[in-house]
């Protein structure tokens, strides 16, 4: 080694009591410093922030340290830096309690005790670290050179490692760089023959119920509703009578029946029977990454369960080698915050089950202290993938999860993919699956109006020229990844006039869309360009009739009675897409054609990836194009009658971030319909808000089937509802305050307070819009820290959703405050959550779809469904098991009696003053004696 590579390793020593750094634990405002001869002391912001320059302490999520005591940056030993590289790829919530959850520790309450925490998980990782001895070879490269880019953690680390100033003495030493080649340490995917038509036998009730009995065991609780669930399940699982005509199961489970291992039953029974795979479709990544865990009981040996179940997601979700590869190169170079980041990355890569980095092992908190760019930033969030042209292609994390769905028999996939892929005519291989159970199927509408969407806007624009484009010259880090359609299809095109041809008019014809800086020229009158031209009379529109203006939300308008020069710009637009499109299609066409004409020589993986360019061509960019094209003539005409119109100015607190014109299918299940239920075998629609709990059963089973497709399809649904085994009446109570101003930000935030206090903590606060939330959590902050109440906020904390729930369920007696996405994702059974605080009802934003979408539904009834809907979703998150209890209060006194029936049958339900919430909420979730 030469001097040059030399680090020294005679730093502070965490694993040494008494001889390492002090600890760092902030509550809201104030710090508590523990120093490392065990002297307490509570600092000021200023102080901590002046002390941990001078002397930096241990910490635990520094990042959220800072924002907790009003600083910009704080450093210190920070212990997820520490838990990354040790244990990479596992999980740990980011709070001393979660690391000392995750590390077998005692669980600390008070602050003093979670500094204490912080001293004896170093000193646990750190001994964890030198125990693998040589075992782990690639982690003393990574840790040399992240100590010589000035992590503080290194030295230590290589002490662990039998590594400092004379490595040698301990073995070959290492030199910078070294380890961060993740991909020399990976195995190729191989491939496989195409998988063959699944059979089609049925399963049979009685075969779903002794499964069922098989996965649960012997020693689990008895649950009745659980085996007829399953028994219903079974009935999509048979082979369909005509075309067209799925076996399609709506299934409402109520809360505790066990729908997860309900639906497992009979599906794995399918699979197994006639060698196919079931794809079990989620809305949320909680949801999926539960699944998956849930399907160890089928499969619990690791290496089959790896060999039979598979988690996909779109590419964008996946860590990208390549991208990964063109910043570690020149990593020695680099150093700093850069090596340090990239070390960190290179841990977990060498760990991953899959690659998987939104949702799967990838920390949540990681991106946070390390920077989205050297993080999330590596994933190829914007199709620039070149596929069998990348040198890392047979090691791609992408195709391998393709490659194991085919041979799967479980596929735990989200809605989103499955809609679009289905729309597209399949997967990769054009594979439609025969059997499909989506979970929390009350999103599956939802998702349909995405998917089938189409919006001709700045950002998608932009999007699609730098999807054909690339770079355009930039020269930074990022834009070097930004590789254009030239550069995907080069080899391809090369010695084929034709093909060249239409790759060079289609790139001359893509400078018609917006480049760099569009929003900015729009908003100063200086629009380039027909695409450019047409959003800025869009804009002017929206600013002109939105009745919103100036409150600082996205706005909207009708298209209607279009302002001046408008209808010029979108003839404009027009044709200069056309000129885009026509070459596109061309270049399709040819390279469809050179499968055809060349189907005796070319190779398999040549194949695949024409295949693949012809597929992403239509997918990325003829199928957007088309729809744009559409829309632009209808202006002149009328919208089609199956469609929502209108132009938007999208904003996110104030600032305004993309410009468009947008259209929706009036009833999105239609195309939900006709592109995905009709082509499989069988279909499964679960969850435990289904059906509206209205008066009217059947016309809340009529409901629940027009949002599923069903009128559109050949044969009718079979309908099922399980009933939830908790005594609700027993364990919940519901409280609709009447003596609270909901429009008086006081009055609500003191309510929220008043009511997180009385239940000493695992309480959830539901907003109806981010201003609000952001008003209370300003105002209760502070008071809450002063009684021992840590509180969290989405949007406030920096920190993703899942993470603020992780946060959440690890420390039982915390608040959390959220929007819409904090309540579709939260299961957090036991203590942790124990009260929902609603700010105000829920009533759906009076958006123009929405407007046309209550017109067609019959008006007023439309609103009530929808809101008891989220009512009932926000109430469903209170008692996960049979031992939970919990209070749901909404501040609201205009609440009208008839939302109630969003309630279970029975649960207490009073309008009462804030008061007499406060005290009853406060005896109801006192400790039970016993």
């Amino acid at each position: 080694m030469s001097a040059s590579d030399t680090v020294e390793t005679h730093g502070p020593a965490p694993a040494e009591p008494g001889n390492g750094p002090a600890a760092l634990v902030a509550g809201r405002g104030q710090a508590l410093w523990l120093s490392s001869d065990g002297e307490v002391e509570l600092l000021g912001p200023r102080e901590a922030a002046e002390r941990a320059a001078a002397e930096p302490p241990l910490l635990c999520h520094a990042p959220a340290t800072a924002r907790r005591l009003g600083l910009e940056r704080l450093a210190g030993y920070d212990l997820l830096e520490l838990f990354a590289f040790v244990r990479p790829a596992a999980f740990c919530a980011p709070t001393p309690r979660g690391l000392a959850l995750s590390l077998g520790l005692a669980p600390p309450h008070s602050l003093d005790e979670r500094a204490l925490t912080l001293g004896l998980a170093a000193d646990q990782l750190l001994r964890e670290m030198a125990a693998r001895g040589f075992e782990d070879p690639a982690a003393r490269g990574i840790a040399f050179t992240m100590t010589r880019g000035g992590w503080l953690w290194g030295p230590p680390l290589l002490r662990a490692l039998g590594t400092g100033a004379t490595a040698a003495e301990a073995g070959e030493a290492p030199r910078a760089g070294q380890g961060y080649a993740v991909w020399e340490r990976m195995a190729e995917w191989s491939e496989h023959a195409p998988p063959s038509q699944p059979s089609a036998l049925p399963v049979e009730p009685a075969a779903a119920r002794r499964r069922l009995a098989e996965l649960v065991g012997e020693e689990a609780e008895v649950r009745p509703q659980q085996a007829d669930y399953a028994e219903a399940i079974a009935r999509a699982f048979a082979p369909r009578e005509r075309e067209g005509a799925p076996n399609l199961v709506l299934a409402e489970a109520g809360t505790g029946v066990g729908k997860t291992l309900g639906y497992i039953a009979p599906a794995s029974l399918w699979a197994e029977q006639n060698e196919g795979a079931v794809w079990l479709s989620t809305y949320t990544r909680n949801l999926q990454r539960q699944i998956d865990d849930e399907l160890a009981r089928l499969y619990p040996q690791p290496a089959e369960k790896r060999r039979r179940v598979v988690v996909r997601k779109g590419r964008e979700n996946y860590f990208c080698l390549l991208n990964y590869a063109e910043q570690a190169r020149s990593v020695a170079l680099k150093g700093g915050e850069t090596a340090i980041g990239l070390g960190l990355m290179a841990r977990w890569a060498g760990a991953t089950r899959d690659g998987d980095m939104v949702g799967g092992d990838f920390p949540g908190w990681l991106a946070d202290l390390i920077g989205r760019g050297r993080s999330l930033g590596l994933t190829d969030r914007r199709g620039e993938c070149v596929f069998s042209a990348c040198e890392f292609y047979r090691k791609c994390f992408i195709e391998k999860s393709v490659r194991r769905a085919r041979q799967a028999r479980m596929v735990v996939a989200n809605h989103a993919l499955v809609l679009i892929q289905a729309a597209l005519g399949g997967d990769e291989d054009g594979q439609v699956p025969a059997e499909i159970v989506f979970d929390e199927g009350h999103h599956l509408f939802d998702a349909a109006d995405g998917a089938f969407a189409a919006h001709l806007s700045g950002l998608e624009a932009t999007e699609l020229r730098r999807w054909l484009l690339g770079a355009e010259g930039r020269r930074s880090a990022s834009a070097s990844r930004l590789r254009g359609l030239k550069r995907r299809l080069e080899d391809l095109a090369a010695g084929d006039p034709a093909i060249e041809e239409a790759l060079d008019e289609a790139l001359r014809a893509a400078r018609v869309l917006p480049g760099e800086g569009w929003h900015q020229r729009l908003a100063n009158g200086n629009g380039q360009g027909p695409t450019e031209a047409f959003l800025a009379r869009v804009r002017q529109q929206v600013l002109a009739r939105a009745r919103q203006a100036g409150e600082g939300y996205s706005l909207e308008c009708e298209t209607a009675a279009p302002v001046e020069g408008l209808l010029a710009a979108a003839a404009a637009l027009d044709e200069a897409l056309e000129r885009l499109e026509a070459p596109l299609a061309s270049l399709r066409k040819r390279l469809l054609a050179k499968l055809d004409q060349e189907a005796e020589t070319l190779e398999g993986e040549l194949r695949r990836r024409i295949d693949g360019a012809a597929r992403s061509l239509e997918k990325r960019a003829l199928l957007p194009v088309g729809a744009w094209r559409g829309m632009l003539r209808s202006l002149e005409e009328e919208t089609p009658p199956s469609f929502v119109d209108w132009f938007a100015v999208e904003r996110i607190e104030g600032r305004e971030i993309d410009v468009g014109f947008r259209r929706h299918w009036l009833d999105p299940s239609e195309p939900l319909a006709r592109a995905v239920l009709s082509r499989v075998q069988g279909a499964v629609v679960t969850s435990a808000t289904l059906t509206d709990r209205s008066e009217n059963p059947e016309a809340d089973w009529r409901t629940a089937e027009q949002r599923a497709g069903v009128p559109y399809l050949a044969a009718p649904a079979l309908r099922v509802r399980v009933d939830s085994p908790f005594d609700y009446p027993a364990l919940t109570r519901v409280f609709v305050v009447t003596d609270v101003r909901k429009d008086d930000m006081d009055q609500v935030a003191a309510a929220f307070r008043e009511l997180f206090l009385a239940a000493g903590g695992g309480g959830l606060g539901l907003f109806t819009a981010i201003s609000r939330l952001k008003a209370v959590h300003g105002r209760i902050a502070k008071p809450l820290a002063e009684r021992g109440l840590d509180l969290f906020a989405q949007h406030l904390d920096g920190l993703d959703v899942s993470t603020l729930v992780e946060i959440f369920r690890a420390e039982p007696d915390s608040c959390l405050l959220g929007t819409d996405a904090v309540r579709d994702g939260v299961d957090v059974p036991g203590r942790a959550l124990r009260l929902i605080v609603f700010d105000r009802v829920p009533w759906p934003r009076p958006s123009l779809i929405h407007k046309a979408r209550r017109s067609e539904a019959g008006g007023r009834g439309y609103d009530d469904r929808l809101t008891r809907l989220k009512l009932r979703q926000a109430f469903g998150r209170l008692v996960r098991r049979a031992d939970d209890r919990g209070v749901f209060v909404l501040l609201d006194p205009m609440m009208p009696s008839r939302l109630a029936t969003a309630f279970p049958e029975g649960v207490p339900f009073a309008r009462v003053g804030l008061a007499e919430a406060i005290a009853a909420t406060a005896a109801f979730l006192a400790p039970q004696d016993g």
